[in-house]
């Protein structure tokens, strides 16, 4: 299953000196991605192969309890290859493997 949607980029306030950053995916894709039939996998995590600008890889994403949404990691690696900066647009390309 292949979808395309635009967030903002947020840093992780679980902790004050965290470097983790995110992407929270829209309610509705998120509720879809839930209804798909796949195998458990720890913390609820869902396989995906990810394209922001030129840059493509392989991680998971994450269920956010506190948004209702899965949460997409963004790696340093990629933030600076993209010019992505907190509070700042994102458009991601998702493909999701666990389907």
């Amino acid at each position: 299953m292949n979808f395309e949607f635009d967030s903002t980029v947020f840093r992780w306030s679980g902790r004050e000196d965290s470097s983790w950053y995110f992407a929270a995916l829209p309610p509705e894709l998120s509720e879809e991605i839930r209804e798909i039939p796949r195998p458990t996998r720890g913390f609820g995590s869902v396989r995906v192969r990810v394209r922001v600008g030129g840059s493509e890889w392989t991680t998971s994403i994450f269920p956010d309890k506190g948004l209702g949404t899965y949460v997409l990691p963004l790696k340093r690696s990629v933030r600076d290859a993209e010019g992505l900066a907190d509070e700042g647009p994102v458009t991601v390309q998702l493909v999701v493997l666990d389907a």
